[in-house]
């Protein structure tokens, strides 16, 4: 069993969480249970399925659980970009967390990599 709190891919996620909701504060309120909800639970479930993988005794269960992560952050994006198309997060909030989570993807990925040759 691995200690999720260790992994630096999971410390990144956990700081994701807390700018999207910081802002996705932002939205209207027309949008509380339509995007906003639908960001909520896709970032959260970011570091949430690394954390259940680490739980995982097989390294393939473990990789499985990370791409699970990785459409989820895939997911995040793609709400983001909807909500910068309706001028909901614009500008640098909107490049800085487009960024934050690009990196995200890529070494989440990255892991997924290096965890397979483990098998």
């Amino acid at each position: 069993m691995r200690n999720f709190k260790e992994l630096d891919v999971w410390k990144d996620a956990i700081v994701l969480v807390k700018d999207v909701y910081m802002i996705t504060e932002c939205l209207p309120n027309t949008e509380k249970f339509g995007l906003k909800s639908q960001i909520a639970r896709c970032v959260v479930s970011i570091p949430a399925n690394i954390a259940e993988g680490c739980a995982k005794d097989s390294q393939k269960d473990f990789v499985r659980y990370l791409q699970i992560s990785l459409g989820s952050a895939f997911e995040l994006e793609t709400h983001i970009i909807i909500c910068n198309s309706l001028s909901f997060i614009v500008g640098k909030d909107f490049e800085l967390l487009n960024e934050k989570i690009n990196m995200l993807q890529k070494r989440i990925n990255s892991l997924i990599k290096y965890s397979k040759t483990q098998y």
